[in-house]
């Protein structure tokens, strides 16, 4: 249901997929995969509002945000995940998925994104499924940015409703 804030609100463009249907095959495919066990979805959505908080979309940090709280999380876990390195509510598993977003989102001209002790720490605490499911959470970020940033949908709205026509 649109709130008082997102009524007045149009998107940039119009839903993609009456021009690109073959978009939705794609991300069914990931919401697929990061739905499929392996990793908490309380995690994926931690990484996946981080994401959107370093990408400056507010599309993703509401959708997140709201996500979080449905699927039950506190306030304060919810609004620490923009200083996660210094709050002490996420687990050492969540904090590695944090890490591994913002290496993967983080340009560094000096050397990689992901060193190999970054990896190591990923793999103590994730299996190889489930560091798979965490690359394709990122790869679900880095698909939907494009349209989060450039055909700005509605913050709020569910999908389907995100885009004016």
């Amino acid at each position: 249901m649109p709130t008082s804030t997102t009524t007045n609100l149009r998107s940039r463009m119009p839903n993609p997929l009456p021009f690109v249907p073959e978009m939705a095959v794609v991300g069914e495919g990931l919401h697929k995969v990061i739905k499929n066990g392996s990793v908490p979805q309380v995690t994926i959505h931690l990484l996946q509002l981080r994401a959107g908080q370093m990408l400056g979309s507010t599309y993703f940090t509401i959708r997140e945000t709201g996500n979080l709280r449905r699927i039950g999380e506190s306030e304060e876990r919810i609004t620490a995940v923009a200083t996660w390195r210094d709050a002490t509510y996420f687990t050492d598993a969540e904090r590695v998925a944090l890490e591994l977003v913002e290496a993967v989102l983080t340009p560094n001209p000096s050397g990689e994104r992901v060193p190999d002790e970054l990896y190591a720490k990923a793999s103590a605490h994730y299996d190889n499924k489930a560091l798979w499911t965490l690359i394709m959470a990122i790869a679900h970020i880095g698909f939907f940015t494009p349209a989060a940033l450039i055909a700005k949908p509605i913050p709020g709205m569910p999908p389907g409703q995100n885009y004016s026509e």
